[in-house]
């Protein structure tokens, strides 16, 4: 699980790289999950939150920076 104060230390290319980070790890589960080879069915979801949780820390920068 990440940590919020992890990704408010990080700059808007490291959030993104982390997003990004985050979806292909996201993706692998999913085909694991899809072939039956996933055990613990948790890291999705536990994976989904930590995408939610970076994008939003990734808009809040944004906003910040934009005004």
């Amino acid at each position: 699980m990440m940590k919020t104060a992890d990704l408010r230390n990080k700059d808007i290319a490291g959030l993104q790289a982390e997003v990004k980070e985050l979806q292909r790890a996201h993706f692998g589960l999913r085909m694991q999950k899809a072939t039956q080879q996933l055990n613990n069915t948790s890291t999705l979801r536990s994976t989904r939150r930590d995408i939610a949780r970076a994008k939003t820390i990734l808009v809040e920068m944004q906003s910040v920076k934009a005004v």
